[in-house]
Parts: structure tokens; sequence; C-alpha cells
């Protein structure tokens, strides 16, 4: 393992209290509906905390590993304003019935928690922590770090789809047990890259290293509570309000449009089928905000009211975040590996202590089985489950369990290429296929970041197996064009899987500014980068 520096002061983790769409098992919450809501904040550095952008040498950061599998697309231009303003569009999943048997039907939620569509974000008071000043909207921001540690302070952006039948099952709360919600997300970290300085241990314990700007999307544009990590309540910001919220039924058409304002970018999500929409605008005036530095013996925990704006004009390899195991800016990333079957839930420590799996799969339960839930503690489908990094490689998301035209299976997820320009009429140039295996890998023993040495594609269960499947992209026709869908190949859609689990091409040796400026290179992905686009818009 890489020790390029150490942290002296020591993390320490606050009882959680978050949102429902990211909540763990085991969370605690000060707040209540009669009375005033302590803030909270969502902790990425919990073994739990599956929607928070992957850092690299996260068990260094965190003081343990902290995993996210994220297979994704990629999308490259040079023309200016690819990189800050774009238009999708898609068709959501539509679920099986609900059943209480596990494995009998598979949902959406068991292969992931969330679709996303990503963008890297100025954010002066994240790492490196070097740079003053952040030129929004602009290629200057341009910094390799293999020959300078001077990169402005960056943030990623995650507009992030929650499936429903899911979210319910945590501690009462619920996005919806049928329909599907969007909340913009926006990642820094709190470290300065040449010292090895932190936040201060005790501003830490309220909104942690890695932390997070969070709202759902409204029909008015206005957040329910304030989304910024400082101020953020679990049930005023964090639990959807229907008669605020945009949700999306299954199987609807939508789009979704990111743009630049003078007050942060704005994303727009237009439900076709319904005739509904929600926006979001990543605003001082909407109470988003920095987490002031300021690293011990200060204990400060200031926010900086804030207008989060993209931070590049173009979408290319070098347009990317110094401090993510990815290497990316404008993507579209399926979450997966954060969920497998539990038979019996000890729910004080929200750990799984019957066995994991089901059918031929079914075992012991073992290290990975956290944030844990109850059948007893779900809502709409009553099956026990757990949702914290999945490092055995062996629930629903590595198994040939992906949607395939069966009834007991949910429809694929599709969505097109981005469209750029002012009219989003403009296709990106080509694409790339990107996964964080290795980062993965590495904890687990099997792969060698510095070196790449046993780090593979299909990665091994902690049985010592190769996993039975990894998703791959595959391109179709829909929505009157070439789209996209993610799994296996879908039946009546799917022409061209590019390699299959292939199309991640080789390793990738991604540089990286450590302490006084030393620059190492890790092998945190695999990538594999097209000459074109094969599937415009």
């Amino acid at each position: 393992m890489n020790q390029r520096w150490r942290f002296a002061t020591p993390l320490f983790v606050a009882a959680l209290a978050i949102p429902a769409a990211l909540a763990g098992g085991g969370v605690t919450s000060s707040a209540s509906s009669s009375g005033p809501q302590a803030p909270t904040h969502i902790n990425c550095a919990d073994s739990t905390r599956f929607l928070c952008t992957e850092v690299n040498q996260s068990d260094e950061v965190f003081g343990h590993y902290v995993g996210h599998d994220e297979p994704s697309v990629l999308f490259y231009s040079n023309k200016a304003g690819s990189g800050n303003e774009m238009e999708y569009s898609g068709i959501l999943p539509t679920e099986p019935s609900p059943t209480n048997v596990p494995g009998k039907h598979v949902y959406t939620f068991e292969y992931t928690p969330a679709f996303w569509f990503g963008m890297a974000m100025c954010d002066t008071q994240s790492y490196p922590e070097l740079v003053n000043s952040c030129v929004p909207d602009s290629n200057v921001n341009i910094v390799n770090p293999a020959k300078s540690p001077y990169h402005p302070g960056a943030a990623y952006m995650e507009l992030q789809f929650y499936p429903p039948g899911y979210v319910q099952q945590w501690n009462g709360f619920s996005c919806s047990p049928t329909q599907w919600c969007v909340a913009l997300t926006i990642d820094s970290l709190s470290q300065n890259s040449l010292t090895g300085q932190q936040l201060n241990s005790t501003c830490e314990a309220t909104v942690g290293e890695e932390y997070v700007n969070f709202a759902y999307l409204t029909h008015s544009g206005i957040p329910q509570g304030p989304p910024n990590p400082v101020q953020f309540q679990a049930l005023a910001s964090g639990t959807p309000n229907p008669r605020k919220v945009e949700f999306l039924n299954q199987g609807d058409k939508f789009t979704i449009q990111l743009h630049d304002t003078s007050n942060g970018l704005q994303a727009v999500v237009k439900d076709l089928t319904a005739g509904t929409s929600g926006s979001m605008t990543a605003s001082a005036a909407n109470g988003f905000g920095q987490v002031k530095f300021a690293p011990a013996p200060s204990t400060e925990c200031k926010n900086i009211p804030y207008n989060f704006h993209p931070m590049y004009s173009t979408s290319t390899p070098q347009t990317t975040v110094p401090w993510a195991a990815a290497t990316y800016n404008i993507a579209m990333d399926t979450e997966v590996g954060h969920f497998d079957y539990c038979s019996k839930v000890d729910t004080a420590t929200a750990t799984c202590v019957g066995d994991e799996g089901v059918g031929p799969n079914r075992e012991p339960a073992d290290a990975d089985d956290v944030g844990c839930w109850a059948p007893s503690a779900s809502g709409y489908i009553k099956i026990g489950g757990c949702e914290g990094a999945n490092l055995g490689y062996d629930g629903p998301s590595y198994l040939k369990d992906w949607p395939n035209g069966s009834t007991f299976r949910p429809t694929e997820f599709i969505f097109t290429s981005p469209l750029t320009g002012a009219h989003y009429n403009t296709n990106y140039s080509s694409i790339g296929f990107n996964t964080d295996l290795p980062a993965i890998e590495d904890d687990l023993g099997t792969c060698e970041t510095e070196t790449g040495v046993g780090c593979t594609i299909i990665p091994p269960t902690d049985d010592g197996t190769p996993a039975q499947f990894y998703p791959f992209y595959s391109t179709g026709q829909a929505l009157g064009g070439c789209a996209w869908t993610v799994g296996g190949m879908y039946p009546g859609f799917s022409t061209d899987n590019y390699g299959a689990h292939q199309q991640y091409g080789h390793l990738l040796a991604v540089p990286y500014s450590g302490a006084k400026g030393a620059v190492t290179y890790e092998y945190n992905d695999y990538q594999n980068n097209l000459p074109n686009n094969p599937c415009p818009a």
C-alpha cells in the first residue's frame, strides 16, 4: 500500500442522521418533526456510505477503506461549453411486481443505489488547498498533477437518480416505494495536498473530511432545507416532501439539462411523460456552501455561502478532479456493489448475523455485510439486505441477474449521449469507458495499485474465484436515435457491447500530488478512450 503521507490528526466519526436516499443502518437522529432539528451530515468516512465520490487512497484519507465501484461512460469534446452545459434524455426502468421472497424478483436498487451524471466543479476550500481562486468554466484550471500541485480547489457534482422500492428500507424514511427522485450532490475534500493537513477534528465530527452539499430537485427550485454540510438537517434537508420534490414514475421518459448560471450550476429534470419538472441551482442563495478549511489547532467549523460553478470549459482527459480515484469530468456512472441479501440482521449494530446471498450464492455473512436492515424494517418489498461496499463481489451487481427482458427483473435504464451547445444540439466527439476496480481490489490484497500487479477487470470474490459477472455498457436504438444502457445485452435493444467487460481497456497510471510536492502514480482505474462517439444522440 502506498504510504504517501500519514495524517497526525485522528478521524472522529459522528453519529449519523442522514437523508433517506443516503441513509444506512444504525442511523440515529436528534431531529424530530415536532421540534428543532439538529444539524447532521452525510458521512463519507463511514464504511456504509455509498454515494460519495471515490477518493484516491481512501484508507489513508479516512483511516479505513471506503469503496465505490463505479463503471462509467465518459464524454469528450474540445468545444467550448462542453464542460459545463449539456442535455441528456432517458427512460426510467419499470420494476417487477413486489415480492417478499429474496431473489424471486430482482429490483433496480439491488444492482445500484443510484445512476448519476457528473461534472467537475470549482471549490476554493477543497483539495489541494493551494490556490485561493478558481476561474469558472475555464480551461485555465487544467493543471497536470505530474507537473505541479497548484491545481485550483476542486469538487465533484453528481446528479443522482434514486430507484424506487429501496430507500424506504431505512428507519422509516422514504423517497418513494414506487417512484424515482433526484438529488444534486457536490463532494469536496478538506485536505492540503502538500502538507497532509486536514480539517480540524471538531469540524470533521460535524461534516466529515469528504463532505457533501445535498439537495433534492424541487418543483420550485428551492431546497427543502440547507444543503451545505455545516447546516444540513436530516429531516428538513434530507427527507423528500412529495409536495415539493420532483418524483418521476417508472417507465417515464425524461430529460436532464445542466448549465451554469450567474449564481451557480443549475440542474433541471423534466418528466416528459407526466409533464412535471424539478430543478436546483447550487447557489449561496439556496444554502449551498463551502466548509472553511481550518486545520488543527483551530476548532472552527464555518459555512461559507458559495455559488458552485463548473470548473472547466471543455471535457477532455485533462479536465479531471485531482483528488478523485476516477479520471473524468463529464460522465455517466452506475454505482454498483452496494447490496447483498441478509437472512438475519442484528438491528443494534446493523450487521448481518445470518447468511448473505440467496440460492447457490447463499453462505455465512462476512465483514462486508454492514449497513443492514431486517425485513420487518422494510415498507414495500420486505426483504432483508445490506448496503455496505460488497467487497466480496458476490451480490446482485456481480451476478448475471441484470435486466434481460424477463418479467422477474426490471426493464433497462436508458440514456443518450449528452448534447452540448447553447441549444443542446452538438454531439460530443468521443467517449471513454472507465472503472475504478483496482482501487477496490487493492483493499482486498489482490491488486497492487502502485504497480498494477494482480489487478483484474473481472474482480475476485472473497471465495477466491472470479466474480460471475461485471456490468458493462451497450447501445441500441431508442428515443429516436442511438442510446445507452448498462448491465448485460438487453434483448430487443442492445446491438453493440464494445467488448463487454473488456470495454474498460487497460490499467491507467494516474498522477497525484503528494507530500512536499512529490508525485506518485496509482493504477486506480481501467480506462479505454475511443477515437469517436459511436452513439451520437
